[in-house]
Formats: C-alpha cells, sequence, structure tokens
C-alpha cells in the first residue's frame, strides 16, 4: 500500500467495529428474549382473568405453581402450599356474586434473570353491590409448566367511606 496510515485506519476500524456488532445482535437477542418472556407472563395473567371472569377458580390456580412452596400474602395473612391458596380463593369467593368480574392493569413486567420476573399491577373486582380493588406484585418462576406465580402480595385498598 502506498499509504501506511490507510492500513493502520482499517486495522483499527475492523477491531474496533467488530466487538460492538456482535455486542449489538447479543443485546438484541437479549431484548427478544425478555419481550418474549413479558409476553408470555402477561398471557398467563390474560388467561387468569378470563378464568375469574367465566367462573373458573382451578383455570385461575392454574397460573400459580402447583407447589408446597407457593406463597401468598394478603392484609396480615401468610398462605402457603397451591392446594392450600386454592381453598383461601374457594372459601372467600365461592360463587358467581362474590367473585364479580376480575380487571387487571397498569401491569409492569421485568425479567430478573432466566427464570425470574416479577410483576407489579392492580386488580379490580366489579360486583353488583361494591367494587373492591387494590394492588399486588407477583414473583413469577419459569417451571417445567411455563410461567408460574410462586409468590404473590396482594392488598386491598380501603372501602370508600
Amino acid at each position: 500500500m502506498k499509504h501506511p496510515w490507510l492500513r493502520a485506519v482499517m486495522f483499527f476500524s475492523t477491531v474496533l467495529f467488530v466487538p460492538f456488532a456482535s455486542f449489538d445482535a447479543s443485546a438484541t437477542e437479549k431484548e427478544d428474549s425478555k419481550s418474549e418472556v413479558i409476553a408470555e407472563i402477561r398471557a398467563v395473567l390474560s388467561t387468569q382473568q378470563e378464568a375469574w371472569n367465566h367462573g373458573d377458580i382451578d383455570g385461575f390456580m392454574n397460573g400459580y405453581a402447583r407447589a408446597e412452596t407457593t406463597v401468598f400474602v394478603s392484609s396480615d395473612e401468610v398462605t402457603r402450599g397451591w392446594q392450600t391458596v386454592r381453598d383461601r380463593y374457594v372459601q372467600k369467593y365461592g360463587d358467581r356474586a362474590k367473585m364479580g368480574t376480575l380487571t387487571f392493569s397498569d401491569l409492569e413486567i421485568e425479567q430478573l434473570g432466566p427464570d425470574s420476573a416479577i410483576a407489579l399491577g392492580r386488580w379490580e373486582l366489579k360486583r353488583a353491590n361494591d367494587n373492591p380493588h387494590g394492588r399486588f406484585t407477583l414473583i413469577f418462576r419459569h417451571t417445567p409448566d411455563g410461567w408460574r406465580i410462586v409468590h404473590d402480595h396482594t392488598s386491598a385498598a380501603p372501602p370508600p367511606t
């Protein structure tokens, strides 16, 4: 080459550009993966909402991990184990009038690691005589059954006075 500086520019351009090009591809793959996880978790919540609104507590409970380590926290109570959580829902919401129509909103979902994520949102029940609502924080784990809730902390807003 007539211009040795041109060789140096080409060399440094290659050395500097190639690592960033592969990093960008890797970052894009990670973002796509996160978007897919968020979509899967949204689908779990949507399926839960639909099951609830059809009076199907068992269908709603499919969103939870079927494990003794599943935790539900509400008010000053801690309920442990999938079956115990299910029994609590059946006892508290045993008929369609008590179940009302459930809506989840204001969802914020963040993947914490390859097999864990957290969701923050609002819940609301529309019933004939009242309109309970509040917030929830859910911890999801990726299980053999897909993304499932392993820890649910739900709070209710105080009723209007």
